[in-house]
């Protein structure tokens, strides 16, 4: 039955790769990710899979070695025990981990046990650099309605100081797609439409791997987003085409190379958008 299957499997696979491909863009997003080298031997026990020289299931940990064990936090969003904790709601924290773009002390202010954003006060970002990681930062536009659009709540979570994940008040706000709460900026737009509603506090955790670029400064490997909106996936291993940044109303800008690391930096829109509980984990390319 086993080679009956086999054989099956031998006539439909030029179909499904056919069909594969005519499914796939041209320049498909996907081209450049790192995959997986997989072998398969046939020995006297059984087959033999081996995923980038490790046999699956193997037993031996000095060839497959268990994974670091990591002390989760106590509560639900609270930082696990390797996180790098940027703001833990005090001043302190704050003065230690955060300035101004310019590397100065930043005039945003603390109410409350969170970081605000002040009109005119310009971008706070971390002193630390950071490339690839997993961010949890929790945030909440400001209780008064005021505005609509691209006017109400607005602010911005910058990866690399670059690639923004939109902060709106979105709950009950018409605006356009790819500038709602969660959208990649200009890129992708979110799955879902999970706003609290105004003044309430919500959460994102973001998986972010950076792009990275050749000698040339060409992109070999785009930057991709996984993103939980109150723990609600609304960006699902998203590649991101080019940049976020404003480039007029219907642009958006192209990749730029950049260093390995930069700050994580937040935006001030002219909105007092508060945040807190800013915690990072650096994840390996």
């Amino acid at each position: 039955m086993m080679n009956q299957a086999l054989s099956n499997l031998k006539k439909v696979r030029p179909a499904i790769a056919l069909t594969a491909l005519a499914a796939m863009p041209l320049a498909s997003a996907h081209e450049d990710l790192t995959k997986p080298e997989i072998k398969v031997e046939k020995k006297k026990d059984g087959l033999y899979m081996y995923i980038d020289g490790v046999k699956v299931h193997e037993t031996d940990t000095t060839k497959q070695p268990l994974p670091k064990v990591v002390t989760p936090g106590a509560a639900v969003g609270a930082p696990p025990s390797d996180a790098v904790v940027l703001f833990d709601g005090s001043e302190k924290s704050f003065k230690e981990n955060w300035s101004d773009t310019r590397g100065g002390a930043s005039k945003w202010k603390i109410v409350d046990g969170a970081m605000e954003s002040v009109r005119g006060a310009g971008y706070i970002q971390s002193k630390a650099k950071f490339g690839s990681c997993q961010l949890h930062i929790e945030w909440a536009s400001p209780a008064q309605v005021k505005g609509n659009g691209q006017g109400r709540g607005n602010s911005g979570v910058f990866l690399m100081g670059t690639y923004e994940v939109q902060v709106l008040d979105s709950f009950k706000n018409q605006t356009y797609a790819d500038g709602q709460a969660g959208a990649l900026y200009g890129r992708s737009k979110p799955l879902v439409n999970v706003s609290r509603g105004p003044g309430e506090w919500q959460s994102y955790d973001i998986i972010f791997h950076r792009p990275l670029f050749d000698k040339n400064g060409k992109v070999t490997r785009r930057a991709t987003f996984t993103v939980l909106h109150n723990g609600v996936l609304i960006q699902d291993h998203t590649v991101l085409s080019g940049g976020t940044g404003w480039q007029g109303p219907h642009a958006a800008s192209d990749y730029k190379a950049h260093a390995d690391k930069l700050p994580i930096s937040m935006q001030d829109h002219g909105n007092p958008v508060r945040f807190r509980n800013v915690w990072v984990r650096e994840l390996k390319d």
